[in-house]
């Protein structure tokens, strides 16, 4: 396990004795980043990533040896001004070294100087063409002759401005290095208007701002206007925090102590394998693959221990494997939905297993007025609502569709399945379908009932447990479809899921009669907190994998009042990636300095596996013991079951 900062911590010196030892000999040189901390404490001194006025007049004096022409400051706003041409030479702001990282994940892993002296440039796709007619494709970023990618959160651009650099990933990890401090900051003004008219197709200026996230969520757009005072009252008890900050300078060490640490390798058929993961509250959890169920044993320190396997038998002969495993009624029972079609996640019907018997008992269809209809997806009424033995309701989401189903018939008696000649239909008792344009995606249950929904245009729109027509509040989106959501069992807070990263919703709020609510159960207006993002660095996200797609945020698993959810957890192909819930919260947390715009969270603990993670999931709270201040953490891949405790100790 590494954190974010394992491989960032050499530090880069711009001297001019080191840029002349780099002009005289072609040999790779080494270029890291010093943790956050040690480049603020550079920064406020003065000293470090900052150029000396010697080095700089140096710089000029090599520049101008060139011959370059030194052009105006790039302008913040992309759509106004002339078009930066490709390939065009370095200017005094937009000159740059260009590194690119080599060897991986392995000891021998370095930057290299890819490009002593590069120009960077923003410019439209189209813009090489012969024609006069004006670019109307999205913009990109072109570095020399070695880079043209698209400007949108698949770069995973990050900046260093104690250090004058940016780190980015376009078919590979790069670096630059800007040789002017001038250079660094137009850069990040122009990148970030160009994210902003790629995102939205308007232009990053005020009135494009408005008319995409309007008055209500004006700290959406401009985040250093908004109010913090949410994100300040993040306070925590298990770890005392260093001089001026509620909280601890690191999260929590996730410690892969020997004595802590539970392995099981669950044998599957040749051509199968874990296909999902149904965590217990109870006394077991399942693991979900194509022939059927394997049942394994909760215990403080994991999950573990060859269970009870159960095979599919009953129901319909064509039964394919569930890409859902909703557990019910006491853990006694588990609605499984399979895809009605390859390759598109809409079911036609659940089928029931009864994990007691090992049987699919039942396969109930989705009907609505005499006509069968599809669902995308399915999850419980309510956080502990899969501890209730009488529970005989859940919740259903279509692209336009939001429900509740129930397996009792019209009079309220449970359906005798046994003796049905044909499949039973669900009763649809509340929803509503909406017309065209919604495109939900995700959805999760608070702890008394109210629904959070994800869509395809990054919005999430949150409905109280009484109402299924109308959204109390409605997030705008940021331009990245939502591919899962998560909250908290207070609903306090929101995890959002999108392809590159995931982002933090508070839904707290003070209405005008000075009372503390969410905003399920009342419009927010424009009482609304800026969210904050979690990423991976750029060389994380590359190393993850080819299929390193965030999924699946989610927040550890509390089913009881008063208690709160203390770390968040993700999947990155091959990594599992754990936050510090309160540090992320903390205003003052040190990754969160000298950003501009909606403040992203860098630092996590990565658990590195062989193969693509199937989940990762946190354990009921039940399950965490007294010297620690979390349950054990499950990570799924096809082959096996890891178990990892997580100690307050450093």
């Amino acid at each position: 396990m590494g954190g974010s900062h394992s491989r960032e911590d050499l530090d880069l010196s711009d001297s001019e004795s080191e840029d002349a030892e780099s002009r005289a000999s072609d040999n790779s040189s080494d270029y890291g980043t010093p943790t956050p901390a040690s480049a603020s404490s550079k920064l406020a001194s003065g000293a470090g990533a900052a150029a000396t006025p010697a080095s700089i007049d140096a710089i000029d004096r090599h520049l101008r040896q060139l011959h370059l022409k030194y052009n105006e400051p790039i302008s913040p706003n992309p759509s106004p001004g002339p078009t930066p041409t490709p390939g065009a030479k370095p200017t005094a702001l937009n000159a740059v070294k260009l590194y690119l990282h080599i060897g991986g994940s392995s000891p021998s892993a370095k930057w290299i100087i890819s490009d002593r002296l590069a120009a960077t440039s923003f410019v439209r796709t189209g813009d090489d063409e012969d024609d006069d007619a004006p670019a109307r494709g999205p913009w990109c970023l072109v570095v020399g002759s070695k880079i043209r990618a698209r400007v949108g959160p698949e770069l995973q651009l990050k900046t260093f401005p104690a250090q004058r650099r940016v780190d980015f990933v376009a078919d590979g990890v790069w670096a630059l290095k800007f040789l002017h401090a001038d250079g660094f900051g137009d850069f990040c003004a122009k990148y970030h208007s160009c994210m902003f008219e790629n995102s939205y197709g308007v232009a990053a200026t005020e009135e494009g701002r408005a008319k995409v996230f309007g008055k209500d969520f004006a700290a959406w757009a401009r985040p250093e206007d908004g109010d913090e005072s949410i994100w300040e009252d993040a306070t925590d008890g298990f770890s005392p925090g260093p001089k001026g900050s509620p909280m601890p300078p690191r999260t929590p060490v996730l410690k892969s102590v020997l004595e802590d640490l539970h392995e099981f390798e669950e044998p599957v058929e040749e051509g199968s394998g874990i296909k999902s993961l149904a965590l217990g509250a109870l006394d077991n959890s399942f693991l979900v693959g194509d022939k059927g169920i394997e049942v394994v044993r909760n215990f403080e320190h994991g999950i573990h221990g060859k269970g009870m396997s159960v095979k599919f038998s009953g129901g319909s002969t064509n039964f394919s494997t569930p890409k859902k495993a909703l557990l019910m009624r006491a853990e006694t029972n588990m609605l499984l939905m399979s895809p009605a079609t390859d390759g598109k996640p809409h079911a036609k019907g659940v089928h029931q297993f009864d994990i007691e018997t090992g049987k699919v008992v039942s396969e109930w269809k989705f009907e609505k007025d005499g006509a069968d209809i599809n669902m995308r997806d399915i999850t419980n009424d309510s956080k502990g609502a899969q501890l209730d033995p009488s529970e005989s309701t859940f919740l259903g989401l279509d692209d336009n569709r939001l429900c509740r189903w129930d397996m009792r018939d019209r009079r309220g008696i449970v359906q005798n399945l046994a003796s049905a000649t044909e499949s039973p239909v669900l009763q649809w008792t509340q929803g509503h379908q909406f017309s065209r344009g919604t495109n939900f995606q995700c959805f999760a249950s608070t702890g008394d009932g109210s629904i959070v929904v994800g869509s395809l245009d990054g919005k999430i729109r949150l409905y109280s447990k009484s109402s299924m027509r109308m959204a109390k509040t409605a997030f705008p989106g940021l331009g990245s479809p939502i591919t899962h959501v998560d909250v908290t069992y207070d609903g306090k807070w929101i995890l959002g899921t999108t392809d590159t990263y995931l982002i933090l919703i508070c839904t707290i709020f003070i209405d005008k009669d000075g009372k503390e609510k969410n905003g399920f159960s009342g419009r927010m207006g424009n009482r609304i907190a800026a969210p904050r993002l979690l990423k991976l660095n750029p060389l994380d996200s590359h190393l993850a994998g080819a299929n390193n797609r965030f999924r699946e945020g989610r927040f550890s698993w509390v089913t009881e009042n008063g208690k709160q959810e203390r770390h968040l957890v993700a999947t990155v192909g091959k990594y599992s990636v754990v936050w510090n819930f309160l540090q992320v919260k903390n205003s003052h947390h040190e990754c969160y300095q000298y950003q501009e715009g909606l403040k992203s969270c860098y630092c996590y603990k990565v658990i590195p596996k062989d193969e693509s993670i199937v989940a990762s999931r946190f354990m009921h709270d039940r399950y965490s013991v007294s010297d620690s201040p979390e349950a054990p953490l499950v990570v799924a891949t096809p082959m096996k079951v890891t178990s990892f405790s997580i100690s307050s100790r450093h």
